[in-house]
C-alpha cells in the first residue's frame, strides 16, 4: 500500500521544494522503503520542451523521452532511480486527458467540470505512478507557491484525495523566514500567512520545513508550532548550505525521516545513509580545484548569472570532482564575448577543462566554434555535449578538413557542406511546425568501438553488452540535428574518430580527436545519468584528464 506526501511551499518560490522532496525520498529509501516522487508543474505547457532555459530552467530528459522539468533531475540524482513520463504532470496534461476523455464519450455523457473532474484525474496521474513504481511512499511536489491560482487545482487534489485515503496522507510544507537587516530578528509572520493560505484551500500541514538562511532557533520553532497548529518537533529547521546534498543528513540531524514513518505507523526497516554521509565528507574536506570553464549562452539574464539552465551538467561535473577528491571550480564563460574579441581565447588556458554544453540557436556559436579550435590546437581537455559535439565537427572539418564553408543547417540551411543535417522524418515535422515533443528524445543506443577513450572511460562501468569486442550503453537524446553520414569518411580520413554509433540508424553518437589529452563530444546528453554516488565515465574521464599533469 502506498503512502502519499504532498509538499507545498509557502512565502516565496525558489526555496527548495525540489530538493526538500528528493531529500526526503533519499531519506526514505535509506530506511529501507521504495520511494518515488511526482512533479506537478502549474503550467499550461503539456512538457517543458517548448520553455526557455532563461525563465524555466534546465530541460531534464527521461528514459522514455518525456520533457520534464528540472527537479525530476533531482530526483533521480538523489534516489539514484530513473524516473519516467509517469513522474511528471502538468496543468496542459491533465487538460488535455479530460477533454480527451470527453470527447470519446469516457463520461458517460455528463457535463463534464472542473470541479471535480479535473482533481480526479490528477489522483488518477499519481496513483498510476505509485502503481507503475510498486512505491511504499510516493512524494508529490506541487509547483508554485501557496496562496497562487495556478495551483489551486493541485491542491484540491490533495484535500480530495486525503478525504479519501486518510491515513495515508501527509503534508509538508516548505516555507521562508526572512531575516530582515534593518531588524536583525527573524520573522515567522510570512508563515503563518502562508499556513493560513493553506487552511483556506482546506488542508492543514504535518509538518513545517523551515528555510533561512540560519538555523531555526527553539523560540522561533515554538511560535510556528503555537500559530501554525504543529507540533514543536515537526517544525524542521533548513538553513542554507554550501551543498544540497547535505540537506538528507541535516534532515536526519533533525529526525525527520523517523516523524514521517511515525506519522503513518510505520518502522524503519534499516538505517543506511553512511554512503550519503561519506560523500558530504567528501564535499567538505575536498580541497584541490579542479578549474572547468562552461562555454555557454543560457546563463546570462540582464546582470545576473542562472545556472539552472545548465543544472545537470554543473552536477555532473561535482559527481566527477569529488569523486577524484577534487573541489570543483566552474566558471561561466560567455561565447559571444569570443565572436567579438578572439583575443579573449587565450584564457582558456587558465582552467584544467573546458565543456561546450547542448543549447539551440545561432546565438554565440561561432564563438563556441573559436573555443573549441582553441582547446583542439592546445590540447586542453574537450568535453562537447550535444551542441558541444555539433560544432567540434563543424570546426574539425573547416580547420583540419579544409572545408572552409562547412556547417550546420541549423544556422545556415543551404551551406555548402551541411556537415551537421536534419534527419527526413524532422525536416517534414519542422515544415509542419510540430516542435513539442518530436525531437529524438530519449534513451537510444550507443555502440563504442574498441581502443578508444570512451571506450576506456565506459568499461569498467554501466556497459549492457559486450558484442564483437565493442561495447553497447543506453544514453538520453535530445536533439533534431546530426552529423550528415555523407561528411564521415572525410572527417575519418583527415583523423577524427567516429567513437560512437547508434547501431539501428547508424548515427554517429561520440566523436574524439586522436593524439590529445582528452578530446571527446556526444550527440547525447551524459549529464542526464550522472549520480552523486555514481558519477558518469565520461565526465569521469574528463575530469581524470583535466587534473594531469601530462598534458600542462
Amino acid at each position: 500500500m502506498a503512502r502519499f506526501i504532498f509538499v507545498a511551499g509557502g512565502v516565496m518560490s525558489g526555496i527548495g521544494k525540489g530538493v526538500a522532496v528528493a531529500s526526503i525520498s533519499r531519506i526514505l529509501k535509506s530506511k529501507g522503503f521504495k520511494v518515488t516522487a511526482v512533479k506537478i508543474d502549474p503550467y499550461i505547457n503539456v512538457d517543458a520542451g517548448t520553455m526557455n532555459p532563461i525563465e524555466h530552467g534546465e530541460i531534464f530528459v527521461t528514459d522514455d523521452g518525456d520533457e520534464c522539468d528540472q527537479d525530476i533531475g533531482n530526483y533521480e540524482r538523489f534516489l539514484d532511480e530513473n524516473m519516467s513520463r509517469a513522474n511528471y504532470i502538468t496543468t496542459g496534461r491533465v487538460y488535455q486527458a479530460v477533454i480527451n476523455r470527453e470527447r470519446n464519450l469516457e463520461y458517460g455523457g455528463r457535463c463534464v467540470e472542473v470541479v471535480p473532474d479535473i482533481p480526479n484525474e490528477v489522483i488518477s496521474r499519481i496513483q498510476k505512478a505509485a502503481k507503475k513504481t510498486q512505491a511504499d511512499f510516493v512524494l508529490i511536489e506541487i509547483g508554485g507557491t501557496v496562496g497562487e491560482y495556478q495551483n489551486l487545482l493541485f491542491l484540491e487534489a490533495a484535500r480530495m484525495l486525503k478525504l479519501q485515503k486518510p491515513k495515508e496522507i501527509l503534508f509538508v510544507l516548505v516555507t521562508y523566514l526572512p531575516v530582515p537587516e534593518m531588524i536583525g530578528e527573524m520573522k515567522t509572520k510570512p508563515t503563518q500567512t502562508a499556513v493560513r493560505l493553506l487552511n483556506e484551500a482546506g488542508i492543514q500541514p504535518d509538518i513545517i520545513l523551515g528555510r533561512a538562511r540560519v538555523p531555526l532557533d527553539e523560540p522561533r520553532k515554538r511560535k510556528i508550532s503555537t500559530f501554525c497548529n504543529v507540533l514543536p518537533a515537526d517544525v524542521i529547521s533548513a538553513p542554507d548550505i554550501e551543498s544540497i546534498y547535505e540537506i538528507p543528513v541535516n534532515f536526519e540531524k533533525e529526525n525527520l525521516g523517523n516523524r514521517i514513518l511515525k506519522k503513518f505507523g510505520l518502522k524503519a526497516k534499516k538505517q543506511n545513509l553512511k554512503d550519503w554521509e561519506k560523500l558530504v565528507k567528501t564535499i567538505k574536506t575536498a580541497k584541490k580545484p579542479v578549474k572547468i570553464g562552461v562555454v555557454g549562452k543560457y546563463f546570462e539574464t540582464g546582470r545576473f548569472t542562472l545556472m539552472d539552465s545548465y543544472i545537470s551538467v554543473i552536477e555532473a561535473i561535482k559527481h566527477a570532482s569529488w569523486f577524484f577528491k577534487r573541489k570543483p571550480e566552474i566558471h561561466w564563460l560567455a561565447a559571444e564575448s569570443y565572436e567579438r574579441n578572439p583575443q579573449k581565447l587565450k584564457e582558456l588556458k587558465k582552467y584544467d577543462g573546458i565543456i561546450v554544453p547542448g543549447g539551440f540557436g545561432n546565438r554565440g556559436v561561432e564563438g563556441k566554434i573559436k573555443a573549441i579550435g582553441f582547446c583542439r590546437k592546445n590540447k586542453i581537455p574537450y568535453l562537447g555535449l550535444c551542441l558541444g559535439m555539433q560544432l567540434a565537427v563543424i570546426e574539425f572539418a573547416r580547420n583540419v578538413c579544409g572545408l572552409k564553408k562547412a556547417n550546420s543547417v541549423e544556422f545556415a540551411s543551404s551551406c555548402q557542406y551541411p556537415v551537421i543535417d536534419v534527419l527526413p522524418e524532422q525536416k517534414a515535422l519542422l515544415r509542419e511546425k510540430q516542435y513539442g515533443g518530436t525531437m529524438r528524445l530519449g534513451a537510444y543506443q550507443c555502440q563504442i568501438k574498441p581502443k578508444t577513450a570512451s571506450f576506456r572511460a565506459y568499461l569498467p562501468s554501466e556497459a549492457l553488452a559486450k558484442e564483437g569486442g565493442s561495447l553497447i550503453v543506453s544514453e538520453r537524446h535530445r536533439h533534431r540535428y546530426e552529423l550528415n553520414n555523407e561528411f564521415r569518411e572525410v572527417l575519418e580520413t583527415e583523423g577524427m574518430v567516429m567513437a560512437g554509433i547508434n547501431p539501428e540508424k547508424d548515427l554517429v553518437e561520440i566523436i574524439e580527436v586522436p593524439r590529445h589529452p582528452f578530446f571527446v563530444a556526444s550527440q547525447f546528453h551524459p549529464e542526464f545519468k550522472s549520480r552523486p554516488l555514481r558519477p558518469h565515465p565520461l565526465f569521469k574521464a574528463f575530469i581524470r584528464a583535466s587534473i594531469s599533469e601530462a598534458w600542462r
